[in-house]
């Protein structure tokens, strides 16, 4: 099977004022890559409850973070010419939109929900599937690129499952 690529994006939390703070993918080979966001001076917007989640607070943005620009040109660089896919695709398209926007480069990878690859059937079994690959991968933090391999991970296993049924019947 081959694996789709999966995006996810922490943000400084949810809507109008928020950016992205992490991006993480798990590629084809299921290899994950990561990076933190330094903000921007004009991103001022920070909710408490997101940083709680995602654990990463603003002086880890400033001491680890990479500018806007670098981080595009990796995610173009890893991505080039990729459909990548999403839970979340319409926060982490408006997050993608603005951090390409910042850095001053054109998307050259494109942006799909993770739900279009998805049957009905296998949208049905989504939820129990990835909390069984939660709870084998043990206690993880909250970060974009163990949310996307869990992602990643989830998908393959409800196309087994359904593959499997199908074999049966």
């Amino acid at each position: 099977m081959i694996k789709p690529l999966v995006i996810d994006v922490e943000a400084s939390g949810f809507g109008v004022g928020s950016y992205p703070i992490e991006v993480g993918v798990a590629l084809a080979s299921g290899e994950t890559r990561c990076m933190i966001i330094r903000r921007e001076p004009e991103w001022e917007h920070w909710d408490a409850k997101a940083e709680a989640l995602h654990g990463i607070s603003r002086e880890v943005l400033e001491q680890h973070g990479c500018t806007p620009l670098e981080v595009a040109s990796k995610l173009n660089e890893w991505l080039s010419g990729a459909v990548v896919y999403s839970d979340a695709w319409g926060n982490d398209r408006s997050w993608l939109a603005l951090l390409f926007d910042v850095a001053g480069l054109p998307q050259h990878f494109k942006l799909e929900s993770l739900r279009a690859l998805l049957s009905d059937e296998q949208l049905q079994q989504w939820h129990q599937t990835k909390g069984c690959i939660e709870s084998k991968s043990g206690k993880q933090r909250h970060r974009a690129s163990n949310d996307a391999l869990v992602l990643q991970q989830t998908y393959c296993l409800t196309v087994d499952k359904q593959l499997e049924l199908a074999r049966r019947s």
